[in-house]
């Protein structure tokens, strides 16, 4: 690893450790419970879920050829949200199980939808970018007519959820999402060396063993169960996966055995601080944490469009 690698593993795990000691001070039996039953569960489950979306974020951008591909900006965020919230808004029996599967369903439904314009071969990086903003517009009104359809109760919590958060009491967050998204990033991170054959020209990694099918359906499979849990749990989170690859990249370069294991890093500590940032900037009172990384994500894709326009200028 490079030496500028090295000191963004580092500054990442530092973020993480010490984003629970952010807010007011801990004194006491109460503030030992705050420390290990409140903040603590916060910032683990944000580096699953972080870690998550990085990863998932900058394997996508290689499977897709396209630098403004994520998980946000392709439509499995918004999948994803659309099922879990015909579980929440339609008051589906079965509790978390029902809502993980509809949320994984949704998010494979709209990433295989537009991964089939981007292998069309004459998909743009503009068309890719567009059919993902037209499964996100589209999922998003069915998502809107669902939560009209749904009563009282289940519109107040489908609409909570919907915004993104993080607040856990306890450790169940940790031991739902850990089994899930964790083998997923050992098997992304496993792809890597095929991934980067696969940067080169699909006839470049059929000749040399990659079975592009088999890769372009694991890595759509196995990226749409870890964001699907991670939208199930904690509400559709944006921008992450489309942020930090690229700040990765800029810092490391583009070979993918530094750029995967470190965006994981990363994403997990973004988030982290998102999350406290979302804890900190109004006292008494805490956004959620998906209207922040939407609020820093949203100004960066705009500058990734402007950077992209003047590449090709």
């Amino acid at each position: 690893m490079t030496r500028r690698g090295l000191v963004l593993a580092l500054a990442s795990l530092v973020v993480m450790a010490v984003a629970a000691l952010v807010g007011p001070p801990l004194v006491g039996a109460q503030g030992d419970f705050i420390l290990w039953q409140l903040r603590v569960p916060r910032v683990l489950v944000g580096a699953l879920v972080g870690g998550t979306l990085g990863l998932v974020g900058a394997c996508f951008q290689t499977l897709f050829a396209n630098p403004l591909a994520s998980e946000s900006t392709v439509g499995t965020t918004a999948g994803a949200t659309l099922g879990a919230l015909a579980a929440l808004a339609l008051s589906l029996p079965g509790g978390f199980p029902v809502i993980f599967a509809c949320s994984c369903l949704g998010a494979g439904l709209a990433s295989v939808s537009v991964m089939l314009v981007a292998g069309s071969g004459r998909a743009t990086m503009g068309d890719v970018l567009l059919a993902g903003i037209t499964v996100t517009v589209a999922t998003g009104a069915l998502s809107v007519g669902l939560q009209y359809l749904s009563d009282s109760r289940a519109l107040v919590a489908a609409a909570r959820w919907a915004l993104g958060q993080l607040p856990q009491v306890g450790y169940d967050g940790v031991l739902v999402l850990a089994p899930v998204v964790v083998p997923c990033w050992l098997v992304l991170l496993a792809l890597a060396r095929a991934l980067q054959t696969f940067a080169f020209g699909e006839e470049l990694a059929e000749s040399r063993g990659v079975n592009v099918p088999s890769l372009r359906r694991l890595v759509l499979a196995v990226g749409s169960l870890g964001v699907g849990a991670c939208v199930a749990w904690c509400g559709p989170i944006a921008f992450v996966g489309l942020i930090v690859p690229h700040i990765v990249r800029r810092l490391v370069g583009a070979e993918l055995r530094r750029v995967l294991p470190l965006s994981l890093l990363t994403g997990a500590a973004f988030l982290v601080l998102c999350d406290a940032l979302s804890r900190s900037l109004s006292p008494g009172r805490e956004l959620p944490v998906g209207v922040v990384t939407a609020a820093l994500g949203a100004p960066g894709l705009v500058l990734l469009l402007f950077h992209a326009r003047r590449g090709t200028a």
